[in-house]
């Protein structure tokens, strides 16, 4: 039998009836591309397949985490999930994601931009009759990573949903006879899908964004030069060659290997650059449109006309905005919270902040020392009397240490006080 065309297993409904909407987090994409990225750099063979694993409420699902999964040949040969593996793999996701518990919403692989494969049938059989009759499929198109900006800024990967529908002939539904029915046939319709995260999945994105500014493609096929690393020249030509290429090598060792905390340094340092960059930019727009607004922007006196949009359109001003310069104003009435205007009196308040966290924390170390006094007078008791072999030892010294605590305890209250009545002072 003809193996259909990957076009044939896409729905040709437009409209979707289920009503299923895709909420898709970035832990899933990141955790995707990386076994995307390990498997391609490996040369890896076999697919990409992995689960998805999520929450269904109502009509939404979301795709908050995946993991990779293993796969095996059927008794047809086709290309089917590890059973015991993946059962194992699933209980302890579940298991360590159980607040909110997570359950298998569908899967991963890649496809071509057109849609599923063949291939990729048996997978969602499986998946749909052992596990979730309604996961959905998420496929990734590394062809349109490859295209570039053919891809309009979209990400590479679509959602779908598999339907079961009559098979169709000469683009009409065909009629029953004699009361069959014809077969059902599996297709998929594709979801939308909107991103969705959340403040710990930020944090993990701008990570691995700093971290992806200061990655350097390296050529696995030719000969490292770094530290600690054999020459692959021979031996014969090592020796001629050794004087002449250690400075250059020494040269490109100091200066293309940076340590980790050298390239923290340089990220954060960019993205404060850039930053600084983007505010000057806007400022600048700020004061280019000021600029250019007439004089009489100004609300006018009742006798005076001011000037109309057209005679600044004409004289080539800016046109008023009053939106826009009531939030210019908003704006400047709300740099004094972040600028104090005394700053005389805003550092004294600064510094006598500092000297009272500065006490505190003398106070308690203070407070530290005499438990550790008293301990030590407990032990030197237990152990003079342990070496005297006397059982009243310890009546005799207990109530002298005992008074030594009360005393410090009695200078630390002080102190408190007089600390609390020098600042209500």
């Amino acid at each position: 039998m003809a193996q259909p065309s990957a076009s044939s297993l896409v729905s040709s409904h437009r409209a979707s009836d289920s009503g299923l909407q895709i909420h898709l987090h970035p832990l899933v994409l990141l955790t995707v591309s990386d076994f995307i990225t390990r498997h391609t750099l490996r040369r890896q063979q076999g697919p990409i397949v992995g689960a998805l694993l999520g929450q269904h409420t109502g009509r939404d699902i979301t795709l908050e985490h995946a993991f990779e999964c293993q796969v095996v040949a059927g008794p047809q040969g086709a290309l089917l999930l590890h059973q015991a593996w993946f059962q194992d793999r699933l209980q302890q996701y579940k298991d360590v994601h159980k607040d909110p518990a997570l359950d298998l919403v569908g899967w991963f692989t890649t496809t071509p931009p057109t849609g599923p494969e063949a291939q990729h049938v048996p997978i969602h059989q499986q998946i749909i009759h052992d596990y979730n009759e309604t996961a959905v499929l998420l496929a990734f198109h590394p062809a349109s990573v490859l295209a570039g900006g053919e891809n309009n800024g979209k990400l590479p990967l679509t959602v779908y949903e598999s339907v079961y529908e009559s098979q169709e002939a000469d683009g009409d539904r065909s009629m029953d006879l004699d009361g069959q029915q014809l077969p059902l046939n599996l297709k998929f319709h594709e979801l939308p899908c909107g991103i969705e995260t959340g403040q710990a999945e930020m944090i993990s994105v701008d990570f691995v964004a700093r971290g992806g500014g200061n990655a350097a493609s390296v050529d696995s096929s030719a000969p490292s030069m770094g530290k600690g690393q054999a020459s692959q020249a021979p031996v014969a030509d090592k020796a001629p060659r050794e004087a002449s290429s250690q400075p250059e090598a020494k040269a490109l060792n100091d200066s293309s290997l940076l340590s980790s905390e050298d390239e923290e340094l340089i990220a954060s340092l960019t993205a404060r650059a850039n930053a600084i960059k983007m505010l000057h930019t806007r400022i600048q727009l700020l004061r280019s449109y000021l600029t250019s607004l007439p004089p009489s922007y100004l609300p006018a006196p009742p006798e005076s006309n001011g000037t109309t949009s057209e005679e600044a359109a004409a004289t080539g001003q800016a046109e008023i905005n009053h939106p826009i310069l009531r939030s210019i104003q908003a704006l400047v009435h709300r740099l004094p919270l972040l600028i104090p205007s005394d700053g005389a009196a805003f550092e004294q308040e600064s510094l006598s902040e500092k000297s009272d966290v500065t006490l505190v924390g003398l106070l308690g170390d203070l407070t530290r020392g005499t438990k550790n006094l008293r301990e030590m007078g407990r032990k030197f008791g237990i152990v003079s009397d342990a070496k005297q072999g006397r059982r009243g030892g310890m009546r005799s010294i207990g109530p002298v240490y005992e008074d030594t605590d009360e005393v410090f305890q009695t200078h630390t209250l002080q102190m408190e006080l007089d600390w609390q009545a020098g600042l209500r002072a």
